[in-house]
């Protein structure tokens, strides 16, 4: 009882730093999710002790999920594009160049290097690839009315490989239990890839607009009380979500759809900014508890033992693999080089590689094998968070100077030309 009630006025203090802090902190080159980290850590037994827990994988594979599900409404929600090619063009190359791209790049330095077979290798590039919508906010759109091309582009990246991710995570996992691939390949397209990828567009489609067709005809009959209204938002998730799952399709993928088929669906904008507020909040309410969590579980003796695996694979994944693989993939006169470099820095790692890593742990990841893969993703997303947490803010302060000027530069040259 005495740890319940230490760690509910740790995160009582918390609150109450970052919310009337972050005047300040937003001038300072940090993020939320590093500040979280740091005090998870300083609360482990190897600072104050305060906070000694340890969840079991269950407990963490549901708390990451959820967070997950509710960040990705909301990048659904700031989805405000027509669904055509040329509007999406940044998000094509970045989920069906870049992530195939980082997993199979992540896999073949963990075989070759480091000695995993090739099941293990393909999950931990699954698990590392899905850059995170939870953390990532400071390098996403804030509303669905910015048009952006960076942001664009790194938030629906973000709400689309945290679900386009799983077929890989499936593959490593079929991998892991038979290596005789032959035996379940032709399943894993046909289950795992067609119909779990169609099954969550479809269903995030059907869903979404259910609930919005009966709130508008209830709303219409008697309005529903001011502070339950956003609820409708929650419900939508939930829903989804949860009847995505039970005829076996990508639930993550049915919501971030949702929340997009409610951004088109709701025409009064101030119900859409309402639910969008509404989602945030959550979001960042539970991503104060996950972070602080993952700091408090970080030990020592492990980090030590692999933190020279964790170091090749961090290293060559926000150094390498990610800026070649972005610059690859966004070849074009629309991306300039500026642009390019900056998708290739903002692979930012958290929460849904978090998920994917409590997920595979309960369906067959375990032993040593399991601890290894484990270690790394925690050191790696750690450093992602030191790195790209410390760097964010002032990149992206000088990405929209720079921008600025771009397009007053542009409107100078039109007038020029008007005038000639």
């Amino acid at each position: 009882m005495n740890d319940y009630i230490l760690s509910l006025a740790v995160i009582g203090f918390l609150l109450l730093f970052v919310t009337l802090g972050s005047g300040w902190i937003a001038r300072l080159p940090l993020s939320y999710a590093l500040i979280y980290l740091g005090c998870g850590i300083l609360l482990s037994p190897y600072g104050f002790g305060l906070i000694d827990v340890r969840p079991d994988a269950e407990f963490l594979e549901r708390l990451t999920e959820f967070v997950v599900i509710i960040s990705l409404f909301s990048c659904g929600l700031k989805m405000s594009r027509p669904l055509q090619m040329w509007a999406w063009n940044s998000t094509v190359r970045l989920i069906g160049g870049l992530m195939p791209i980082t997993i199979f790049a992540i896999a073949a330095v963990a075989h070759w290097v480091l000695g995993f077979g090739w099941g293990p290798a393909i999950l931990l590039g699954a698990i590392l690839a899905p850059t995170d919508p939870v953390l990532a906010s400071e390098v996403q759109l804030s509303h669905p009315d910015d048009r952006d091309e960076l942001r664009f582009g790194l938030t629906s990246e973000g709400g689309l490989n945290d679900a386009l991710a799983f077929p890989f995570v499936y593959f490593g996992l079929s991998w892991l239990k038979d290596d005789r691939w032959q035996n379940w390949l032709i399943q894993w397209v046909a289950v795992d890839v067609i119909w779990a990828i169609a099954t969550g567009i479809g269903m995030g489609i059907l869903v979404s607009r259910a609930v919005v067709w009966v709130d508008k005809r209830v709303q219409r009959l008697r309005p529903a009380d001011a502070l339950m209204e956003d609820f409708v938002a929650l419900s939508i998730v939930l829903l989804t979500y949860s009847l995505t799952e039970l005829v076996n399709g990508y639930g993550f993928l049915a919501v971030f759809v949702a929340g997009m088929v409610a951004q088109f669906s709701y025409r009064n904008p101030d119900k859409k900014s309402a639910q969008l507020e509404f989602t945030e909040t959550i979001e960042k309410l539970m991503e104060v508890g996950t972070i602080l969590l993952l700091g408090s579980l970080l030990r020592i003796e492990p980090i030590l033992k692999y933190l020279p695996q964790a170091l090749l694979i961090a290293a060559l994944l926000f150094f390498v693999i990610r800026p070649v693989g972005a610059w690859v993939c966004t070849m074009g006169e629309q991306y300039t080089p500026i642009r390019r470099i900056l998708f290739g820095w903002f692979g930012i790692r958290g929460v849904g590689s978090l998920y994917y890593l409590f997920y595979a742990l309960g369906s067959g990841l375990k032993g040593d094998q399991g601890e290894q893969i484990a270690w790394i993703t925690f050191i790696t997303i750690a450093f992602s968070v030191v790195l790209h947490g410390s760097t964010a803010t002032p990149l992206m302060k000088w990405y929209e100077h720079y921008s600025d000027r771009q397009r007053q530069q542009s409107r100078s040259s039109e007038v020029i030309e008007t005038r000639r």
